[in-house]
């Protein structure tokens, strides 16, 4: 390893782009010196610290990091993801300028597709509105008829760790699963691969487990919802970008979607005016699908071997 830029107390710095990390991943860091750029840092905040520190390494947890970032980061080398969507990293600036990009693939796989499964289940059992309703003193079972999942078929676009968990999961409920992915292989018997225009026409329910890329956005819009199954229920814990919200809004109102379950949209914190705020048949949570105590460990662990394996030249070891 070549000699690299050292602070005040002598060490290099890895600028975390959030409040904290987990214990253990703190204790791979033992020979470097960690800078936070707190709970919600703008990108302006980020480029400031990568001034101030001038850190070898990112560790990106809130917001991203683009060309001025790294440009004001003389001595970086690596940036690495606290998680597996690197969307919020500028890929292309950082080839160019010999960066190295990781994300911890695999971290967070069990949390986000418990996160999606509780979501297929909510929306299909309507578990929020029924909550409601008893707290308010109602009781609908003379009225309220449920979806059951068993022999029904999920449409899974994505098949990476999440997706794959998530398939286990609903094969074992007795459910139908057909996925596509362009880019999976030595997939389990249980999961049939298929074109995109099968998941739309043969889904009972979406969730969305793929990276968000120019190629995707908008993937759930007006004209591809028309084509599902009246009553489809869609579940994203994965990218915002990959659904068109005034296009599902009106897919729900209409009643073409049954419900959708979402855990990500295209603006994060949810802005004011989000057209799903206060919507019937939107159940929503704030991007929690991967925030577990578990997971925050895997990640932030998984993210210091990542960005030690690109300095060091240390292997980073394998997530379970």
């Amino acid at each position: 390893m070549s000699a690299l830029p050292v602070s005040a107390t002598g060490k290099p710095v890895v600028l975390v782009t959030g409040a904290d990390l987990a214990p253990q991943a703190l204790a791979l860091l033992a020979g470097y010196e960690v800078a936070y750029a707190g709970k919600t840092p703008s990108k302006d905040d980020i480029v400031a610290l990568c001034r101030r520190h001038d850190p070898v390494a990112v560790i990106v947890r809130y917001n991203g990091v683009g060309a001025e970032a790294m440009d004001a980061a003389p001595s970086l080398k690596v940036v690495s993801k606290h998680g597996s969507g690197t969307d919020t990293i500028d890929k292309a600036a950082a080839a160019a300028r010999g960066i190295a990009v990781r994300a911890a693939v695999g971290a967070n796989a069990a949390a986000v597709a418990e996160q999606a499964l509780a979501l297929l289940l909510a929306c299909a059992k309507s578990v929020p509105q029924l909550n409601d309703r008893m707290h308010a003193g109602h009781w609908d079972k003379a009225t309220h008829k449920s979806l059951e999942l068993g022999g029904r078929t999920v449409g899974l676009v994505g098949l990476g760790a999440i997706g794959q968990r998530f398939a286990k999961m609903a094969d074992a409920m007795g459910m139908k699963v057909i996925g596509f992915d362009p880019f999976a292989k030595n997939l389990p018997d249980y999961i049939r691969v298929v074109d995109m225009e099968t998941i739309f026409r043969e889904s009972d329910a979406i969730s969305l487990h793929c990276p968000l890329t120019d190629e995707n956005r908008g993937l759930l819009g007006a004209e591809s919802l028309a084509r599902c199954k009246r009553g489809v229920i869609v579940v994203n814990t994965a990218r915002g970008g990959l659904i068109d919200e005034p296009a599902l809004l009106a897919a729900v109102r209409s009643g073409q979607v049954r419900a959708a379950g979402l855990d990500s949209f295209a603006v994060e914190p949810l802005a004011a005016d989000n057209v799903f705020r206060g919507q019937p048949g939107f159940i929503l949570s704030p991007h929690i699908g991967g925030v577990t105590s578990d997971a925050y460990v895997n990640m932030g662990t998984a993210a210091v071997r990542n960005l030690r394996a690109v300095i060091e030249g240390i292997e980073p070891a394998a997530v379970a």
